[in-house]
């Protein structure tokens, strides 16, 4: 047996209150407050989740079912950057509209009950053209991102447009804008940091926080601004030959290093890497960018798998987040622009070619609204922060007394504890990217407190499999009961039947074990195992993981509690929301969202036959529109089939028009790094196919994706002559959204594609795959995808 030790130091002094210049508007029922070590608000902690998602390469008039789709993720403020050159791309012509409408967005945000959090710039990065400073800023004589006053007075400018979008969406005003954050991977400049904060202020911009990032040894000025920091499962901004960076590995241990020298530093000179970070006894450790997925380069095609976001955003939590930030959360299409394409690219001097029009960052909510399977993954962790967050929040990270010997050490267990001293959470993780970790047998863990009786589980060591990340409680306490630990990480509660039901998720290849404190306990019934007394505690083992199995306690305050322990597949599938008056359990392996203002919830599934469970079931019967319902039970829950009829799903029709030729020779640009073959390039190699698209979805094209698998090195389709969609390839599927499409050419002349080879010698990673499964440029099949979307209301 290998039992792995962790001593829990004596309390430390309370954090430091009232040191730092951030103050909620006056009056405001829920004040937002900073300590050196967490967040506040309404006098209590707040364990806030962020996700970004970029309005302005959205579709406006999918924003508000996106937006509910966060919300249902876990997602509780929404960050977004607002790009200047999106608005203002010709100089003097401001625009506000459409899928630029920064209003209406943050308007809905709010209507949502979702916080804002609108990231100003000026310069934001994004993998935008020229960081989203327009052309027209950059040909005038001045220094970008300095106080140069050449350059504020455009900036002042901008920033006044932006908070004449945002006037009464402050907090003063009951609005949604909880934070601000200034400029982007600023590293040398604090003094320019603070002349934006005081000009956005002056514009009248005003938010509780005001932040920065903060990785790459930034030089922050003083106290001005919350440092936010970041860390990525993969990069596509290193070199194509340099393997998985180290500065991605380190993510996967636990440690209480906050920066991340990795992010941005093709941006910024290498002698400023290792620099002092912020100090970290005076701010709280707060994220923005924890990797959602990861964008391609042309150079360097990272593929992000949904276990890797899941087990990044969890060792995060052990490390002592107290803000779990994620971008993207939601991806997106970069508008077509006027004047010029609006990627990052070498021909505007970056060091990355970015496609033209895809952004989908392989989110966890696609570019095209496609629910995936890392937005699963990550929704019971933030169901976790809804219902605990306020208790983790001011607890400490604890390392073991035996932690790994270094980045490279693949044979120590990663773990960690989050403690308030006698009770807290024990967190595994032993999964990482590309090298799988290896199965840890005969595990047990002992956790030493100050202050309270040393706790060692499980009570027969396990094998921890490889693969696996876990959150396990330590002494929590439930409506009465004291959950001594277990070996399932707890989700969610919710009333049900009288009683509290604890849902907790059992973790692959783990039998689950509870152990409850005996002196809360009046009786406990267990549907499968048995009840063993162990020194002060009823040992419930043998439980069989799913939806019926259900420990029922009758606590000794007279209270009812039941836990009740999901198998891992079924505890992804775990919504909670307001849904017909009441707070409930959806099971679902589709999309689901909760519309209050409508009192509905929607489904959307491409399913033939889409199903969900509830708990608890509605008084009245559930009606969805336009399809009947079958009822029947599954354990507690009450699961509904809907009668959707046959789904619209078919084989897509692909005609090639003439095969690829020689593929064109590698150009490098910036850094040495490959470039993008030209459009002449495309024009003269490319394999061009045509795809037909039948009338009856042209006539309701809404949840229609074209789904193509396909090899070469980069792909694009048009409409007519228009560009509307492309890809790297890197093995991923492409989806093309039918909605997004004109139908007028599609009707006319169809959808053309082009699918270019990649030369042999071309210096372009694509990790996992061969070198020659890329070079031919063929479609190898097609098919139509249609999700739709179906509304449910009680009768």
């Amino acid at each position: 047996m290998v039992t792995h030790l962790l001593r829990v130091p004596p309390p430390a002094a309370p954090p430091l209150t009232g040191h730092l210049p951030f103050a909620d508007a006056p009056g405001v029922p829920d004040p937002i407050e900073v300590t050196s070590r967490w967040l506040t608000r309404g006098g209590r902690p707040w364990f806030p989740v962020s996700g970004e998602f970029h309005y302005s390469r959205y579709a406006h008039r999918h924003w508000e079912e996106e937006l509910l789709k966060m919300k249902a993720g876990g997602v509780t403020a929404v960050a977004s950057y607002v790009i200047w050159i999106h608005h203002e791309e010709a100089e003097g012509r401001v625009r506000f509209d459409g899928d630029r409408d920064l209003r209406r967005f943050a308007e809905l945000c709010a209507r949502h009950g979702l916080d804002f959090i609108p990231r100003i710039g000026p310069w934001s990065h994004a993998e935008v053209r020229n960081g989203g400073l327009p052309d027209w800023l950059l040909a005038r004589a001045c220094t970008p991102r300095t106080d140069d006053p050449a350059y504020l007075e455009p900036v002042r400018a901008w920033f006044t447009a932006i908070a004449g979008q945002l006037r009464g969406l402050d907090r003063a005003s009951g609005g949604p804008i909880v934070a601000i954050q200034i400029e982007n991977e600023l590293y040398d400049q604090p003094g320019h940091l603070r002349t934006l904060k005081r000009l956005a202020q002056e514009a009248g911009l005003s938010a509780p926080l005001w932040t920065s990032t903060a990785w790459g040894g930034v030089q922050l000025p003083g106290d001005e601004l919350l440092p936010l920091y970041g860390g990525y499962s993969e990069a596509f901004w290193t070199e194509a030959d340099g393997g998985w960076p180290d500065t991605c590995r380190k993510h996967f241990f636990f440690t209480h290093e906050r920066d991340d020298e990795g992010i941005g530093a093709d941006l910024r000179p290498t002698t400023v890497r290792g620099a002092d970070p912020a100090p970290t006894d005076r701010f709280p450790w707060a994220t923005c960018e924890l990797g959602g997925g990861m964008a391609v380069a042309y150079h360097r095609r990272p593929r992000v798998e949904a276990a890797d976001v899941g087990a990044l955003g969890l060792t995060k939590i052990g490390c002592g987040s107290v803000w779990q930030g994620y971008y993207m959360f939601h991806g997106g299409t970069n508008p077509s622009g006027e004047l010029t394409s609006l990627q990052e690219s070498h021909a505007t001097g970056y060091p990355n070619d970015l496609p033209v029009l895809t952004y989908d960052f392989q989110a966890p909510l696609g570019e095209f609204g496609q629910v995936r399977p890392s937005y699963h993954e990550l929704r019971p962790l933030h169901l976790l922060l809804a219902g605990f967050g306020h208790r983790i929040a001011p607890m400490r990270s604890v390392l073991p007394e035996r932690p790994p010997t270094g980045q490279h050490d693949r044979d120590t267990l990663r773990w960690a504890v989050r403690t308030d001293g006698t009770s807290g959470f024990l967190f595994v993780t032993n999964h990482q990217p590309h090298e799988p970790l290896p199965d840890h047998p005969d595990t047990a863990f002992t956790v030493e407190f100050p202050d309270a009786p040393s706790l060692t589980l499980p009570s027969t060591p396990v094998t921890v499999p490889s693969g696996a990340y876990f959150c396990w409680p330590l002494r929590l306490d439930v409506a009465g009961l004291r959950l001594e630990w277990a070996t399932a990480q707890p989700v969610c509660t919710v009333e049900a039947d009288g009683r509290t039901v604890l849902v907790l998720a059992a973790t692959d290849g783990i039998a689950p074990e509870l152990a409850l404190d005996a002196d809360t306990v009046a009786s406990v019934e267990v549907p499968s195992g048995e009840i063993t007394p162990v020194a002060g505690r009823l040992l419930v083992s043998g439980v069989r993981p799913g939806t019926d199995a259900l420990v029922e306690v009758a606590a000794a305050d007279g209270s009812r509690v039941g836990l009740l322990v999901l198998d891992a597949a079924t505890a992804r599938t775990v919504y909670r929301g307001r849904a017909w008056g009441a707070e409930r359990l959806v099971l679902c392996g589709d999309g689901v969202v909760f519309d209050e203002h409508r009192h509905e919830v929607r489904l959307h599934s491409p399913a033939a036959e889409p199903s969900f469970a509830v708990l608890p079931a509605p008084d009245s019967a559930l009606v969805v529109e336009g399809a009947g319902v079958r009822e029947a039970a599954d354990g507690l829950f009450t699961r509904y089939t809907v009668d959707a009829g046959p789904s619209a799903g078919t084989v897509a029709t692909v005609r090639s028009v003439r095969p690829a030729g020689p593929a064109p020779e590698p150009v490098t640009g910036v850094q040495g790094r490959a470039s993008m073959p030209g459009e002449k390039d495309v024009d003269a190699a490319a394999a061009e196919y045509r795809v037909e698209v039948p009338e009856d979805l042209l006539r309701n094209p809404s949840g229609v994706l074209l789904r193509l698998r396909w090899t070469g090195d980069l792909a694009r389709a048009y409409a007519g002559d228009a560009l509307v969609a492309d890809q790297f390839w890197s093995g991923r599927v492409w989806d093309i959204g039918l909605d997004r499409l004109p139908a007028r050419a599609l009707r006319t002349e169809g959808l053309r594609l082009k699918v270019l080879p990649l030369a042999p010698e071309a210096a372009v990673h694509v990790p996992g795959q061969p070198d020659d499964s890329r070079r031919e440029a063929r479609v190898l099949d097609a098919e139509w995808v249609v999700t739709r979307r179906w509304t449910v209301r009680t009768g």
